[in-house]
């Protein structure tokens, strides 16, 4: 089976996007410094624009994001932590992952969801880079 067949399952995908949206919230919340407030103002203000931004933007994203890992997943064979995979593969995993949102971001008729995301896209590559262990943990946990 796919990661994307695992993933989109209709009985799992609410309970991946769920997770996936949290990983989001906390990785924004643990941010730190100067670069850490510029992305807690972005990200509150997609929230003003829609409360629930990371669980709708995961789930219409959710496919590309499925195919987008499938390559690692594949690589990595199911065994071990593919979080510290993904972290170990880190700069081709982020780009592979930001590639998805970029695609994204350029499409959306929503000026403001695309301003906050070209405010933050610049140090985007790190923080994705940041995040990939507990992405793919989260990966991991609903592919198995």
């Amino acid at each position: 089976m796919t990661l994307a067949a695992s993933l989109l399952d209709e009985q799992r995908r609410p309970a991946v996007v769920a997770d996936l949206a949290a990983t989001i919230d906390t990785e924004v919340s643990e941010k730190k410094g100067l670069s850490g407030t510029a992305i807690k103002a972005a990200y509150g203000t997609a929230k003003k624009v829609r409360s629930d931004i990371a669980a709708s933007a995961t789930d219409r994203m959710l496919p590309e994001i499925a195919t987008a890992l499938e390559p690692f997943w594949v690589d990595f064979g199911g065994v071990g932590d593919f979080g510290g995979y993904l972290a170990g593969r880190g700069d081709e995993a982020a780009d592979a992952l930001l590639a998805v949102t970029d695609r994204r971001a350029e499409a959306t008729d929503r000026d403001v969801l695309r301003k906050a995301y070209g405010s933050l896209r610049g140090k985007a590559h790190d923080n994705v880079k940041a995040a990939l262990p507990r992405v793919g943990a989260v990966v991991q946990k609903h592919a198995a």
